[in-house]
């Protein structure tokens, strides 16, 4: 398979004209790509990464300072694409961090001291049940400014999505929730793509539901929104009991297993109008890999085929694996257009640029072309960039901040064989 890059990197904006300024962080892991953590509070910045040997590690500057100062924390990353890093900073300045977690108990750290990395303190659990086989964790703020937190409880196949929420005084979490958001019935699980807080007021969420570890098992696209992340409903406004589970909830698009729907490639973006459009791929009627846009029209899903591609990306198999086609949500992209981006093995980079009425496509604006797999069988022209967002902000106009580092591609979460490259340099980048 050909590799292209996360989803967070191909839909970057940017102009070409940006002053990047450079910082070294430290030398990390490069034999497999895992998620790291960037967070700007303040006048402060903290990164999360995997050091050389793996050890889950944290470091701190003042924005003023070039120098950074690390704590090594007391885990070690394995194999396993899937156990990225997490970090928020709560009201009180406390850093909370979750990280190394896949369908395994919950490996949470939180600071005894606002911004003081030297006091993180392993925290056994959070709410005491149901974390005894935890994956994607997730920080965020709720619509009162509550610190939330979110992870999928059991496995591929088989799990439910739990909320809880953090109480600054008592420093306790309780479930938002007293049911899991969705539940697979012990048959599925469902795969979330970005929880989205909409023009509209109302927070959207969009997944895919899977049968077993095989990602060919993706089906039934689906949608729920709520304004408060406790009370869900549909597009239409009907009210949704917890947990959520395939019978009640709102379908999207019901694609079948092997239809060519993936987790990791269900994407939220809204039009002038402020009507939510779901994205994804799937097969057309040909067996062609194509990018898809849905939309309420007339109180009713409607599918709408974006692109019009000759290739068919056929996936199957568990663990992480190299994606072939990815798509974007649509953004405004002038007076009744919308755009949306792409990669692609076979077609490089672009910009399907669609009619906003219709959404009908108006061109395939083509970026960069593909790049040929290179077959040379020592590591060092495999390695790929990696880069990752900041989830904090310095309140600096104009400026963003981002980490980039290399490594080898995913190898479906076990080890390699043979040689690993020498460990490659995490380096901050400030963009203006």
């Amino acid at each position: 398979m050909v590799v292209v890059p996360s989803a967070a990197v191909l839909f970057a904006g940017g102009s070409a004209a940006a002053k990047e300024t450079i910082i070294d962080v430290a030398p990390v892991w490069s034999g497999h790509p895992v998620g790291f953590a960037l967070l700007t509070h303040g006048d402060r910045q903290f990164v999360g990464f995997y050091d050389a040997e793996r050890k889950l590690t944290v470091g701190a500057r003042e924005l003023s300072q070039t120098t950074w100062h690390f704590v090594k924390l007391p885990e070690t990353l394995g194999w396993d694409s899937h156990n990225y890093i997490t970090m928020a900073v709560d009201d009180d300045g406390c850093i909370h961090l979750c990280a190394n977690m896949h369908a395994s108990p919950l490996v949470y750290f939180r600071t005894a001291k606002p911004g003081d990395i030297d006091t993180f303190e392993r925290i056994p659990n959070m709410v005491g049940r149901q974390e005894d086989r935890c994956t994607y964790p997730s920080f965020f703020r709720g619509p009162n400014n509550e610190f939330v937190f979110t992870y999928r409880y059991g496995y591929s196949g088989n799990g439910d999505q739990y909320y809880n929420v953090y109480d600054t005084n008592t420093r306790t979490w309780r479930r938002l929730m007293d049911e899991p958001l969705t539940s697979g019935e012990g048959r599925m699980n469902a795969y979330f793509g970005p929880r989205v807080l909409g023009p509209d007021g109302f927070y959207h969420l969009v997944w895919i539901w899977r049968d077993h570890g095989g990602c060919e098992s993706n089906h039934d696209i689906c949608y729920a929104r709520s304004k408060d992340l406790v009370h869900w409903e549909t597009s239409a406004g009907k009210p949704l009991k917890l947990p959520i589970t395939l019978a009640e909830c709102d379908i999207v698009d019901p694609v079948p297993a092997k239809g060519g729907a993936i987790n990791g490639n269900v994407s939220l973006g809204f039009d002038s109008r402020k009507r939510v459009i779901v994205s994804y791929i799937k097969y057309d009627e040909k067996g062609f890999t194509q990018a898809y846009n849905a939309r309420t029209e007339d109180g009713r899903w409607k599918v709408h085929k974006a692109s019009d591609w000759a290739y068919r990306w056929e996936f199957s198999g568990g663990g992480s694996i190299p994606f072939e086609v990815r798509v974007s949500g649509v953004s405004a992209a002038g007076e009744g257009k919308l755009a949306q981006s792409y990669a692609h093995s076979q077609y490089g980079s672009g910009r399907l640029i669609l009619d906003e009425a219709s959404l009908k496509l108006i061109e395939d604006v083509r970026g960069s072309a593909a790049a040929a797999p290179k077959p040379a069988p020592d590591w060092a022209p495999k390695l790929e960039s990696r880069h990752c967002g900041d989830a904090g902000s310095s309140g600096e106009p104009g400026v963003r901040y981002m980490l980039r580092w290399e490594t080898l591609g995913v190898n479906r979460d076990r080890p390699r064989e043979g040689d690993i490259p020498p460990p490659s340099m995490l380096k901050l980048v400030r963009v203006e």
